[in-house]
């Protein structure tokens, strides 16, 4: 298979193109051929030029606000052409309701502000090339960390108020930590007491007191993913898997690729019913 080619487009009056720009030359680095159209091109020069220019995909940049009309008007141009299996992905500044009709428009898929240049070659990659591997979505939320000065005092508010199954209680040395897990529908609350001065769960309890410490997502391989997601760019506290409770290998997403909140990677062993 050649390069993947791609047309980077401005539709509409938008004057910015600086941002189109960095995407391109990412691209770029990314082993792509990048053309780009230039500003103000309107929907029908669009859908020409990717046709001619015998491209896989279209990428769309917007900053004017103009995306829910300029974008929808791409596509229609690529259908009336016989061009509509073109795919088409789109970014710029756009506001997060206006997402999934613009999908429904037919845009294969929105990247925000937010987005890396890693994240959007990626997809383009997989998008293309399906046998370039794409990442499930984890199985659901494994636990909610929360940290407690004591397990043994607060555990009865879970078991007693709120009824819950206390399923067991570890020591994990390795964290300087000691467990608890409490069976809530398909997940868990865990309850993580410090075990010494030294350990991250006293530190959090110094800094902010008892409360929620991390979410943790269950996946199905904590490896393949860490390698993935360090190819996109995000950043890990742990960029190998290490052992944790229940005989689990887990990982830690930073806070800063999360918004400010901590998630961790959780694989549990085969025939476990956590």
């Amino acid at each position: 298979m050649g390069k993947i080619r791609v047309l980077i487009a401005k539709p509409g009056l938008d004057g910015h193109d600086r941002g189109a720009l960095v995407i391109a030359q990412a691209l770029r680095d990314h082993g792509m051929e990048v053309i780009y159209t230039g500003l103000r091109q309107s929907p029908i020069q669009i859908a020409q030029a990717a046709i001619q220019e015998d491209v896989d995909v279209i990428g769309l940049s917007s900053l004017s606000g103009a995306h829910r009309t300029l974008f929808p008007k791409v596509i229609e141009a690529l259908q009336e052409r016989n061009a509509g299996d073109i795919p088409v992905v789109a970014g710029g500044v756009i506001p997060s309701e206006d997402i999934p009709y613009l999908i429904e428009k037919g845009i294969n898929k929105i990247f925000t502000s937010g987005s890396s240049t890693e994240a959007l070659a990626n997809y383009i990659k997989q998008l293309i090339n399906p046998e370039h591997s794409k990442l499930e979505q984890p199985n659901k939320i494994a636990h909610i960390g929360i940290a407690v000065h004591s397990i043994d005092q607060a555990i009865s508010f879970y078991t007693d108020t709120l009824g819950l199954e206390l399923e067991g209680v570890e020591a994990v040395k390795s964290e300087g930590v000691k467990v608890a897990f409490l069976k809530i529908g398909e997940s868990r609350f865990e309850l993580l007491e410090p075990l010494d001065d030294t350990s991250t769960i006293q530190k959090f309890l110094d800094k902010k007191g008892e409360g929620i410490h991390h979410i943790a997502l269950e996946v199905d391989n904590v490896e393949e993913r860490l390698q993935k997601y360090k190819q996109a760019g995000i950043k890990l506290i742990n960029e190998e898997a290490k052992s944790g409770a229940h005989n689990s290998q887990i990982a830690f997403i930073h806070p800063k690729a999360a918004n400010g909140v901590l998630l961790e990677l959780c694989q549990h062993t085969e025939g476990s019913d956590l």
